[in-house]
């Protein structure tokens, strides 16, 4: 997996006041978050509570109407997915979003390529520096194929992958990326129950290795038994923040989301 040197803070993201309207509706009202280096932090409702939106609005998808946003102590504005990718955040989606005619390591060597050095002319003449850059991009990426547990898949075209291995290699492609916070979209939609199991185990795994998730799940056992704190939204408001224990003694989270089934 690769490495950042990077100086970390304690408070990776924090994020205040975020407002969104669509036309009439009002998506979010006043949402905010605070994300510690090296947790999982999970983000849940209802349909339709804001979610999403919210998850948009971080990674450069959507604009907010108003928000504060602070990466890492910098302040960053989330205009675009590709500045929002630059400043440290790299995410997947609810719909997969692979290219599906290229390879999986041609994939993960796409997602490098955010944090290569070399300029256009570079790339044109394939100079001995970009040659050499370009051979390096190659075996990080297959090392992080190794590091997912797809290695072996490498020269299958993305199309042609199973859906559970698909899933892990967009969670290579944003790696790739060298993030600081990995934004996952959903990443257990559609599996079993062993796919979920095998998930959390590589989820846990990249934890452990130093990166810090942010999380949207509608699998509540699996969100509970993974993340280290949780923020629950319904309407576009935040209705409970805290962690797992405490989510699930909540009257207000339970009466609009969990029921029963969230003891």
């Amino acid at each position: 997996m690769l490495k950042d040197n990077q100086k970390v803070e304690e408070v990776l993201l924090s994020v205040k006041g975020v407002n969104k309207r669509f036309g009439g509706l009002q998506a979010l009202t006043d949402v905010g978050i605070e994300i510690l280096n090296g947790e999982i932090y999970g983000l849940i409702g209802p349909n339709g509570a804001g979610k999403t939106t919210f998850f948009n609005t971080i990674t450069g998808l959507y604009v907010p109407d108003t928000g504060n946003f602070i990466l890492n102590g910098k302040q960053y504005e989330p205009k675009s997915v590709h500045e929002v990718t630059q400043a440290g955040i790299a995410r997947t989606f609810q719909n997969i979003r692979l290219f599906g005619k290229m390879t999986a390591l041609e994939n993960v060597m796409v997602g490098r390529h955010v944090r290569t050095k070399a300029d256009l002319l570079g790339a044109i003449l394939l100079d001995k520096h970009t040659r050499k850059e370009e051979q390096r991009i190659k075996e990080d990426s297959m090392a992080l194929l190794e590091y997912v547990g797809i290695a072996k898949y490498a020269d299958y075209t993305s199309k042609n992958l199973s859906y559970g291995h698909q899933r892990r290699l967009e969670i290579a492609r944003a790696l790739a990326t060298n993030p600081l916070l990995l934004a996952l979209d959903e990443p257990a939609a559609g599996m079993n129950a062993t796919e979920k199991a095998e998930l959390r185990v590589l989820l846990e795994k990249i934890q452990a290795d130093g990166k810090t998730i942010l999380l949207i799940e509608h699998d509540v056992k699996l969100m509970m038994n993974l993340c280290d704190k949780i923020t629950v939204l319904d309407y576009g408001k935040v209705i409970a923040q805290g962690l797992p224990e405490d989510i699930k003694k909540n009257t207000e989270v339970i009466e609009a989301y969990l029921g029963t089934g969230g003891h």
